[in-house]
């Protein structure tokens, strides 16, 4: 084969390599450009191949193989780029009045949520801002979620589902533990909220004149109790109202405790057992939930009974905990953010009740106070700690 020949075929497999990677699939003009440049560099790198290994037949068909390899290279790259594009990463912003160690079991049953949806845990990263208990933080840690553009904020009770909704009207929102969305302004309306805001209720006003039942029942002798609330949050101000009229109601007499941070911890503790109280109700916020275990415990040494709303409480030591079972609504709550991740609009999405209630009764505690529960409330329990 003469010189001149062999130059018409090299150039007629170069126009054939160009057809197949330009024309079959047509790809955009950046991909066009990006191998124009890495074909160039490889005619460099093979004229200089050339130049030092013989004979000549043998670089002519390294060089086939060579440009066939960077073919398939260039032609993969785009499929490539679209399977990441199938899996992308979904972003959801956390935001918690509480702490992660306060958190585990409940951010476990949201995890379990997406999972039975189908998220792999590769799928998603979960951007969390915890306030410790210091509802002043968070403002700023809601903004600084905002500024990291998640797909979708999940917020965990009153202060951090307003401060979500107060530092974004663009970037969906999903709230649990927010006992009277109306009432503290959340939203206008349960059926149809307008606006970037949806979630689970707690009914939490709802249920103060029944808790107190339950504590009355549980220790009929009680005639005093020291309630321990956080005046700044919107719900324990409207449930401490419900509070009042249900203990006129019961002939029972209450005495207000504040606690509206963590520092404050020791002085309101102080204070239930200074006032001679027959027994201490605990009203849920992040800063009771955060520090439920040494809460009940001082209790405990005092030899005082404690109500409190959620299952978790009780399960730190409280005698009673009467509500919604929180891990459920955490676990609904995936639902909320699958269907706004697939496109669906807040304002389409009701805000959901809760339907069913959990009555649960410590008897570990009830027998290191010397209590007697009656038979009647014991039928009536969802679930008895021995």
């Amino acid at each position: 084969m003469g010189e001149g020949e062999s130059r018409r075929k090299r150039a007629d497999e170069e126009r054939e390599l160009y057809r197949g990677i330009f024309y079959e699939p047509p790809y955009s003009i950046w991909q066009a450009a990006v191998g124009l440049i890495v074909i160039a560099i490889g005619r460099l790198l093979y004229r200089w191949v050339l130049g030092r290994i013989a004979p000549r037949r043998r670089p002519v068909m390294e060089r086939r193989a060579f440009l066939g390899t960077l073919a398939g290279g260039l032609l993969a790259a785009p499929l490539a780029a679209q399977t990441q594009q199938g899996t992308r990463v979904v972003r959801i912003g956390y935001l918690d009045g509480s702490s992660p160690s306060s958190r585990t079991t409940l951010l476990a049953a949201f995890k379990d949520g997406l999972r039975e949806l189908g998220y792999a845990s590769s799928q998603y990263v979960i951007d969390s801002r915890y306030a410790e208990g210091y509802d002043e933080r968070l403002p700023e840690l809601a903004a600084d979620l905002v500024r990291d553009k998640p797909d979708v904020i999940f917020a965990v009770g009153p202060p951090p589902a307003l401060a979500a909704a107060r530092a974004t009207s663009m970037i969906p929102v999903v709230f649990v533990g927010v006992g009277d969305p109306v009432g503290t302004g959340l939203v206008p309306n349960l059926s149809r909220p307008p606006g970037n805001v949806t979630g689970i209720t707690l009914l939490a006003v709802e249920l103060a004149a029944k808790r107190l039942e339950i504590l009355k029942e549980a220790v009929p002798r009680v005639a005093r109790v020291a309630i321990i609330w956080n005046p700044a949050n919107p719900v324990n101000a409207r449930e401490f109202k419900e509070a009042q009229a249900a203990a006129s109601a019961l002939a029972v007499t209450l005495l207000p405790v504040e606690l509206r941070s963590p520092d404050g911890l020791d002085v309101a503790l102080n204070a239930a057992t200074r006032d001679r109280a027959d027994a201490v109700w605990v009203l849920s916020s992040p800063v009771t939930f955060l520090n439920r275990p040494r809460i009940v415990g001082y209790m405990a040494q005092h030899r005082l009974p404690t109500m409190c709303a959620l299952r978790e409480y009780a399960l730190a030591g409280c005698l009673a905990s009467y509500g919604p079972s929180y891990a459920d609504h955490f676990r609904r709550a995936a639902s909320l953010v699958d269907k706004i991740l697939k496109g669906a609009k807040p304002a389409d999405l009701p805000v959901e009740q809760p339907t069913k209630f959990e009555l649960v009764i410590n008897m570990k505690t009830a027998k290191a106070l010397g209590l007697t529960i009656p038979p009647s409330l014991l039928q009536r329990a969802d679930q008895v700690i021995e």
